[in-house]
């Protein structure tokens, strides 16, 4: 899991990076040029004395961010930090230089007041870089902020879609396996000599059928596989009302495909279309995939009654859509039209993603 903001700002370490290093380094050598072309004090001297309070001022700001009082927010803490290190910082340059002559060397007027104006400069520069550099670390925060929100928010609207995608298919599993049976059922009650070979056939389809009701990597070759598998079945129960066409599509058959989704629009252009039709009808799946753009189109037709004036989709076709979208994204959608003289043709209109 990716730590939260305040979880990676409190493993702040508490040495400077090394832009803050760069920053200072740069002010440092631009404010020693400066001071040696106003005093013509060597400039090896006053950068090595600017540098060594430069450097203190940065080790105090980055300690003080790591180290502080609870009640003490930290950038209150770095700028107490500043205002407390620059007259230290100003006055260890003394010690360093003078040695046991320190105090005597400050008792000289040119040299205090070169001293209060190092001390000045030391609280000016160091009180507006760290402001600075508070204000770009709060601006970095805030962006990390919004990144983990926004990683955040994905993973919970991929876990979202995931959950429904698995409750629209938990609708239409029961839906199709209850249509089957009652087709059954009916053929037993009429005493119809195909009620055993359908039985059978049903059961193996079953076999064959029920792992891959709920697999995630389905691809739409194993979906036109249910797809036959099912019209063979409704074929040996109308075998004078019934014939279909299952194309072979081998630049889409490997893409990966909900499951169960094709075989919806087949089963409704039997119960819908041919079932009703005193003559019965055809029914045929094909497909291709746009070379140029990369569109897919799937698309099942039937010549059945076709779609009445009245007809509302039903809660098949409707999840159908859902979960199409759910799995390519809002580009996809679905198509219906109506065929001459009579009969339905359902189109499915994607971007495909090849099967990981």
């Amino acid at each position: 899991m990716t730590p939260a903001p305040s979880t990676a700002r409190s493993s702040r370490s508490a040495l400077p990076t090394l832009r803050q290093a760069a920053i200072v380094t740069t002010a440092t050598l631009l404010l020693s040029w400066l001071l040696h072309s106003l005093t013509s004090t060597p400039f090896a001297t006053v950068f090595s004395r600017v540098g060594f309070v430069g450097g203190c001022l940065l080790m105090a700001y980055s300690a003080a961010g790591k180290w502080h009082p609870r009640w003490l927010a930290p950038g209150a803490a770095r700028l107490l930090a500043i205002v407390l290190t620059a007259p230290l910082a100003s006055l260890g340059t003394a010690v360093l230089s003078q040695g046991g002559n320190a105090l005597a060397y400050l008792r000289k007027t040119e040299t205090l007041v070169g001293h209060i104006l190092m001390v000045i400069l030391a609280l000016a520069f160091g009180l507006l870089f760290s402001l600075l550099a508070m204000r770009n670390e709060r601006r970095a925060n805030e962006r990390a902020d919004r990144l983990q929100a926004e990683l955040e928010r994905n993973t919970l609207e991929r876990e979202l879609l995931d959950a429904r995608m698995r409750l629209l298919q938990a609708q239409i599993e029961p839906h199709f396996l209850f249509n089957t049976l009652a087709n059954v059922e009916a053929l037993v009650a009429a005493g119809s000599n195909n009620a055993g070979p359908v039985l059978r056939h049903l059961i193996a389809y079953l076999r064959a059928a029920m792992p891959r009701l709920g697999d995630a990597d389905a691809t739409l070759d194993t979906e036109l596989q249910l797809v036959r598998n099912y019209l063979e079945l409704k074929r040996l129960r109308m075998p004078d009302r019934l014939q279909f066409a299952v194309a072979e599509l081998p630049a889409l058959a490997q893409f990966r495909f909900p499951a169960m989704a094709l075989l919806t629009l087949v089963e409704n252009a039997v119960r819908h279309g041919i079932d009703p039709s005193v003559d019965g009808g055809r029914i045929e799946v094909g497909g291709h995939r746009d070379p140029a753009g990369g569109k897919a189109l799937v698309w099942v037709s039937d010549s059945g009654v076709g779609m009445s004036e009245t007809a509302q989709p039903g809660t098949g076709l409707s999840n159908l859509r859902t979960r199409l979208q759910a799995f390519y994204g809002g580009d996809a959608h679905i198509e219906l039209h109506e065929q001459a003289p009579h009969g339905l043709r359902v189109e499915l209109h994607f971007y495909p993603e090849p099967k990981p």
